[in-house]
């Protein structure tokens, strides 16, 4: 008969494998305050200085909401393709057996390991004009570097590992034996994997789509050499951020940042709130 783990050593309860819960709550709020709040808590204090009359002057003149917009239309363009072809890619990892699929699956984490400036430069020598994919392109009209189109491209590059990785565990860990129950009632291909897989896929698709969406709405470095940076056009707002800093406006990019920061944790409270509804719908935790 196995010895429970109280008796051998009393001071571990059952479900606390760290002692001392209030000590590791402390160190946990400390270490949130001083990476976290507090950072972003001078944040919003630098930015009230302006008073909300000038406050709003700046992060609603025409350039900073033409940034805004491309920020968050790329980011979510880019994470919807990042969700169906993350999809795609970690289904064939996970199901298929094929040669170099160890080589495949390590390819995946290269945006992770690429510093963003070198994935930036690498993106723009094969879309320029004169660039390997450019020119098959520029014949067809589609240019792609210095445009929106750009920075979507660098967006769609850096996110996609996010959405690979969080899908893999629940692939790998999904029953085979709840598809063959479907298909040994009479469901389709096609019927198993929308009302059979899909649903216990649903929560880890939203959780990459988040991920992958957070990390292109605040991506600086590999989409400012492809996008042109050019105003109103494909200017994105980290970008003109730092612009404000480098002209020692620091109320007036904070003011952007500000923005940028409400509008990512609404969107990001609305992906979470929908990732639970879908979890209670079927029955998840």
């Amino acid at each position: 008969m196995a010895t429970p783990v109280a008796a051998i050593n009393p001071g571990v309860r059952a479900g606390r494998v760290i002692p001392g819960f209030g000590l590791t709550l402390g160190f946990t709020m400390l270490y949130l305050s001083l990476i976290v709040l507090i950072p972003l808590s001078a944040t919003f204090i630098r930015s009230f200085g302006l008073g909300w009359g000038h406050f709003w002057a700046v992060v609603s003149t025409p350039r900073v909401l033409a940034s805004l917009r491309l920020s968050f239309g790329a980011a979510a363009i880019a994470a919807t393709i990042n969700a169906a072809f993350g999809l795609l890619v970690a289904w064939v990892l996970v199901r298929y057996t094929f040669p170099f699929r160890r080589l495949v699956d390590a390819m995946v984490d290269l945006p992770f390991a690429l510093p963003t400036a070198v994935a930036g430069i690498a993106l723009t020598a094969l879309y320029a004009p004169n660039g390997w994919l450019g020119q098959l392109l520029r014949p067809w009209g589609i240019q792609v570097a210095f445009t929106p189109l750009g920075v979507v491209v660098a967006l769609t590059f850096i996110g996609l590992p996010f959405v690979v990785r969080t899908l893999q565990p629940v692939l790998e860990d999904l029953d085979k034996e709840v598809e063959q129950a479907a298909a040994t009632l009479g469901a389709t291909a096609r019927q198993t994997f929308l009302w059979v897989i899909m649903p216990a896929l649903w929560p880890a698709l939203l959780t990459g789509f988040a991920l992958a969406f957070a990390r292109a709405v605040g991506e600086y470095g590999s989409v400012i050499f492809i996008a042109g940076n050019m105003p109103m056009k494909s200017e994105i707002a980290p970008l003109l951020i730092v612009t404000e800093l480098e002209q020692y406006d620091y109320a007036g990019a904070t003011a952007i940042a500000v923005v940028m920061l409400v509008l990512s944790f609404l969107l990001m409270l609305g992906i979470n709130a929908l990732q639970a509804w879908t979890l209670s719908r079927h029955g998840g935790r």
